[in-house]
């Protein structure tokens, strides 16, 4: 339903041309269909896709399998959580790879109990060292669930289930209803299940291809404003040719209140408790007491000037006291990556969700060396260079156009500084023009106390 607007839309046409009375209601009007919307992913979404691969006496036997589509958006511990609702009233009698968090009442059943009998079950993966037996492919990672772009095999996760009391053929199997996605936190719309052409596996020999008997799929779409409240990362800038360093902006990601334990303060016994007894079960961050109270600041300093590069340092610092950050990863927009040539550190993949614009990289760290982001702490940083040759056609440091037009953390767009905020290059000439200025009106106002005083 389209939001509608009685008085404010009265008030637009007395004010208004028709055309830029237009323009606004069909802003109005559209905004929530598109606040899933990613332009640096326009195609990223996870699928869930249900294969039934046998029938049983009283109803089949399918594997569950979730992908990430995702260029950069992960899903990271405590992992994901599914949930559905039953289009009947079937029951789940065993699984592998995963479990439902609740059994349900299951007391009209004798002898051999279901292993789930709520009619909205909710199922997360089993952790990692889970018995061979209990394990299939693609399962037991604890519900962790890697960016496609960063790591394609790591960005699938499967399960597999055995449901009762349900259809035992295409025409009376009924699809489930009201799919829900945590990931680990809310954020994702599923859409309803839909029916598709059967799956089609190959076998290990490679010689021969099956088939599902029955497929469907749902699709779930993420939305940063759906997942928090406030931006979740910052973003501050410094140079070498301005000793200004404009920090994220104040209140980025929410303002210091006067509740007692709202953030800790840095280098204080309270915040080395903090680290010693770390939460496992509490999401919420927890920060380290700062002007912008964000859990992750991006810093971008332009460091070294050469004749055909330019130099660029890159670090991500945690003040989050609750969150160890595995397989981070960051999104940056600037016209330059289309001649980078030499990162250290990090690793890199070029982004072009636009034909013919190469000017988003994605970053993340490397295996065992950089990979992890510690909690908010001595060890809680990362960083890297980067090495930009220069395109003489483009190529200048006014303006701030050394700077990032956009970086995202983990896939959450992060706030940046104004533009009229950034270190801009001096200008001799405006800096010329001004001290003549100031000598003037020196002069004037001595001239004008002279003449009050004779």
């Amino acid at each position: 339903m389209e939001p509608h607007f009685p008085s404010f839309a009265g008030l637009l046409t007395k004010l208004c041309t028709p055309t830029i009375l237009l323009l606004v209601l069909l802003s109005s009007s559209t905004f929530t269909s598109t606040e899933a919307y990613d332009a640096l992913d326009p195609n990223g979404n996870i699928t869930i896709k249900w294969d039934i691969i046998s029938w049983t006496p009283d109803g089949y036997v399918a594997t569950v399998t979730m992908f990430n589509f995702q260029q950069y958006r992960h899903i990271q511990a405590p992992g994901w959580t599914l949930g559905w609702t039953w289009a009947k009233k079937e029951v789940i009698w065993s699984m592998v790879g995963s479990q439902t968090t609740e059994q349900g009442d299951c007391s009209k059943y004798k002898g051999n109990v279901p292993h789930c009998c709520k009619k909205t079950p909710t199922v997360v993966d089993l952790l990692p060292g889970t018995p061979y037996n209990q394990q299939i492919a693609n399962c037991c990672k604890g519900g962790v669930i890697n960016a496609w772009a960063q790591d394609p095999a790591g960005a699938v996760s499967s399960f597999q289930v055995s449901v009762g009391a349900a259809g035992t053929t295409n025409k009376t199997v009924r699809v489930p209803k009201n799919f829900t996605l945590l990931a680990p936190g809310p954020g994702y719309t599923c859409s309803p299940a839909k029916v598709v052409r059967p799956t089609k596996f190959l076998t290990a020999d490679k010689r021969r291809v099956t088939q599902a008997l029955m497929t469907w799929n749902v699709t779930c779409t993420y939305s940063q404003f759906l997942a928090q409240k406030t931006p979740t990362c910052c973003v501050s800038l410094s140079s070498f040719y301005n000793d200004t360093i404009v920090g994220c902006p104040t209140c980025a990601c929410g303002c210091q209140n006067k509740t007692a334990g709202s953030c800790v303060k840095y280098d204080t016994c309270s915040s080395l408790f903090v680290m010693l007894t770390p939460s496992k079960t509490d999401l919420t961050p927890l920060v380290q007491c700062t002007s912008h109270m964000c859990p992750i600041r991006i810093h971008w300093h332009v460091k070294l000037n050469y004749k055909e590069y330019w130099r660029v340092k890159v670090t991500i610092t945690n003040f989050n006291y609750r969150m160890n950050y595995t397989q981070w990863n960051l999104v940056m927009q600037h016209p330059n990556f289309d001649n980078l040539t030499q990162i250290f550190s990090f690793n890199y993949k070029s982004l072009t969700p636009y034909d013919g614009f190469n000017d988003t990289a994605m970053l993340w760290g490397v295996k065992f060396y950089n990979d992890f982001l510690s909690q908010a702490g001595p060890l809680g940083n990362v960083q890297s260079e980067l090495l930009f040759r220069k395109d003489q056609s483009t190529f200048t440091f006014e303006k701030g156009w050394a700077f990032p037009r956009r970086i995202y953390f983990n896939g959450d767009n992060c706030v940046m500084p104004p533009p009229d905020a950034y270190p801009w290059l001096p200008n001799d000439g405006y800096q010329s023009t001004m001290s003549l200025l100031q000598a003037l009106t020196t002069a004037l106002l001595s001239f004008i106390v002279l003449l009050a005083y004779a």
